[in-house]
């Protein structure tokens, strides 16, 4: 689905159901809204600096995404360089890019584990860890009221194997405040922008594995906790970040979003990629399983609530994570995202096409 099949003011209208709060919508006419409803916006994680020397990347998100996300920028690592400095540089640059092309920006993310400058090893008190987290929330939350409707909170807050009896990962924010500081994040962000959809997002959800089983388990406990105690979350990411090589629990994972449509939050397909290190060399036949391997687990979803939004990690194959961690040992390129190294389409972008068009 290119961006001209999809009006802006679609996001607005998808998250209006989530309830509990006013989602921004961009000032576009009632009738150009009215086309949009029904379509599911599509989106990619973003890497700003390509935007002014890569024609064809930057084209190739005009034209085809509705969201962005910054793949950095806003990340405590790119936006703190020193306890006393913020730099605003990459998500400015990024969000005057989307407002421009008629497209909104997703904030990622507010409170991970990952990603934390080096002076944040200091933090050697709750009291001051509950003051820095706070400040950065507020301080980053603040400038972009109103203009970023949608924030990853808290990002993988879930352990690695929880099924040891330790279900949330192990932070500087776990350290210092325990578990509550997920809540504190929530509660933060809610207070400076009571319009804005806030999702708590994570991965590894999506396999017929014991660790993925533990991981869904883990995670609804957490959401049933935080619903408990009326904390202000809204939607569930599920980052979408899937091995090739192994099979997707669809009965598992729709039984997992039942359970979080349950509890009256949306769902978001973040950072969708297909990881193709163990799939064939024969680049048709892997784009055939990346594919497939997708749709089932857009399916699994779908087939209980159609998500909010779908954003992949990336959209061409010439810039992706991939092979930074799962380089194929035949040697050739990583194919794990919807556009190939020269952002033409490949089977991955007929499967997002099919999953984010109008309802019938």
């Amino acid at each position: 689905m290119r961006r001209r099949d999809f009006v802006v003011g679609a996001l607005g209208a998808g998250l209006a159901s989530s309830g509990g709060f006013d989602p921004f919508v961009w000032n576009a006419s009632t009738a150009k809204a009215a086309t949009a409803r029904g379509r599911v916006p599509y989106g990619a994680a973003v890497r700003t600096d390509l935007l002014d020397t890569e024609f064809d990347y930057k084209a190739a998100i005009v034209d085809r995404c509705q969201l962005v996300v910054g793949e950095g920028g806003l990340k405590w690592f790119d936006l703190r360089p020193s306890q006393e400095q913020f730099v605003f540089d990459q998500p400015d640059r990024l969000i005057d890019f989307a407002e421009k092309n008629g497209m909104q920006m997703r904030g990622h993310t507010l409170a991970w584990y990952g990603a934390m400058p080096e002076w944040t090893k200091t933090i050697a008190s709750a009291a001051e860890a509950e003051r820095e987290l706070v400040h950065h929330i507020t301080t980053v939350v603040a400038r972009y009221q109103g203009r970023i409707p949608s924030w990853d909170v808290v990002n993988e807050a879930i352990a690695e194997y929880p099924g040891d009896g330790t279900p949330i990962r192990d932070s500087i924010w776990q350290e210092r405040l325990g578990k509550r500081y997920i809540e504190l994040a929530f509660r933060t962000v809610s207070a400076i922008d009571p319009t804005a959809q806030l999702v708590i997002n994570d991965y590894n959800i999506e396999n017929p594995t014991s660790q993925c089983r533990d991981r869904r388990t883990a995670l609804l406990d957490l959401l049933r906790d935080l619903k408990d105690r009326d904390v202000p979350v809204h939607a569930v990411g599920i980052q979408g970040h899937l091995p090739g090589d192994l099979e997707i629990d669809k009965d598992g994972l729709s039984r997992f979003i039942e359970e979080v449509k349950g509890m009256e939050l949306e769902v978001l397909v973040t950072e969708l990629d297909v990881i193709d290190n163990k799939l064939p060399a024969l680049e048709y036949d892997r784009d055939q399983m990346v594919a497939a391997r997708a749709r089932d687990f857009l399916s699994a979803i779908s087939d209980v609530t159609r998500p909010s939004a779908i954003l992949t990690w990336g959209i061409t194959d010439r810039y992706t994570w991939v092979p930074i961690w799962f380089k194929r040992d035949d040697g050739r390129a990583n194919r794990p995202l919807p556009l190939d190294a020269a952002c033409r389409p490949k089977a991955l972008m007929k499967v997002i096409n099919e999953f984010t068009r109008a309802a019938e």
